[in-house]
């Protein structure tokens, strides 16, 4: 049984996120910022990244087309909206809108989609000439810079300098190969959740914390890696979107374990859900109990049930 235990835990454990995971429990205030304003959310298309950027002097609306600095190299970014409150972001990741793109742009634009649909067909067929496990995901060309960008996947990593090379001289601009996680995979293809919904990290937001099998445990989930992992493999993103209301919303109720004396039996709470604010007891007399949480009070660090 212990050996079971151990595989399953290893399992478990497989579906977080590689890296370091620091999760903040304190209760201290969070540094707040002032931003410039006004501040608008950008998307890159071909890779389904959002950033924030400003730009006092420019009139912006939803779904326009601007010209920013992104991580590649300047290129055009769609705009999703004007934002109040930034998430996961400080003053020093907000860029500078450049201008806003033109007609003549957007016709580049265009052009460029047409041109990266041949572009995948050369990579593949450079990949199968070299043999390589690599999995074509997307590729894009820069508008304000001669630069093709491919996305892959693979199992291990690939030294792909030939491949570079034969891409160079196929294109004539530079090329630059990034291989890609699985979470990113998902976020740049999309795809419908075991909820029905869009991806989260496609849909809705990318920029979510590493996830733990702790905030599966704290959100009361069964730890069946089928149900609480994602089609990336990986725990589904949504644990850590709802963690913080789990977590704030079980700060007012008793933890599960706790015992105490009510109605001549030891009872002893087996079940917490925050969602419907119902706490399940068991006694020592065989009797189970569902009774509203806020039926219990802490009195002198004890828990015990009002009369």
């Amino acid at each position: 049984m212990e050996y079971i235990q151990d595989n399953i835990d290893d399992e478990l454990k497989n579906l977080e996120d590689s890296e370091d995971i620091q999760e903040d429990d304190s209760d201290e205030p969070k540094e707040t910022y002032v931003f410039s304003e006004p501040l608008y959310l950008l998307k890159l298309d071909y890779s389904q990244e959002t950033f924030y950027a400003t730009n006092p002097e420019t009139n912006i609306g939803r779904s326009d087309f601007v010209i920013v600095p992104t991580r590649y190299g300047e290129d055009i970014a769609r705009v999703m909206g004007s934002v109040k409150s930034p998430i996961n972001c400080t003053p020093r990741d907000v860029v500078q809108i450049i201008r806003k793109a033109t007609a003549h742009d957007l016709q580049r634009f265009e052009e460029n989609k047409k041109k990266e649909e041949e572009a995948e067909r050369v990579f593949k067929e450079k990949v199968e000439l070299h043999q390589f496990e690599m999995k074509f995901i997307g590729c894009h060309y820069l508008l304000e810079e001669p630069k093709l960008i491919f996305f892959f996947s693979a199992d291990t990593r690939i030294d792909f300098r030939k491949l570079v090379r034969d891409l160079v001289s196929v294109f004539r601009v530079r090329i630059e190969l990034r291989q890609i996680g699985v979470r990113d995979e998902s976020r740049i293809t999309g795809g419908l959740g075991s909820c029905g919904r869009p991806f989260c990290c496609h849909a809705i937001n990318d920029k979510f914390k590493p996830v733990s099998i702790r905030m599966a445990k704290e959100q009361g989930l069964s730890l069946n890696s089928l149900k609480i992992s994602g089609q990336c493999g990986r725990l589904l993103c949504c644990l850590a979107y709802e963690h913080d209301w789990y977590k704030e919303a079980k700060k007012n109720l008793p933890e599960a374990g706790v015992s105490f004396y009510y109605d001549n039996a030891i009872f002893k709470i087996i079940e917490v859900n925050p969602l419907t604010e119902i706490i399940v007891l068991a006694g020592d007399d065989g009797r189970v109990l569902n009774i509203p949480a806020k039926r219990l009070e802490k009195e002198n660090d004890k828990w015990r049930i009002k009369n």
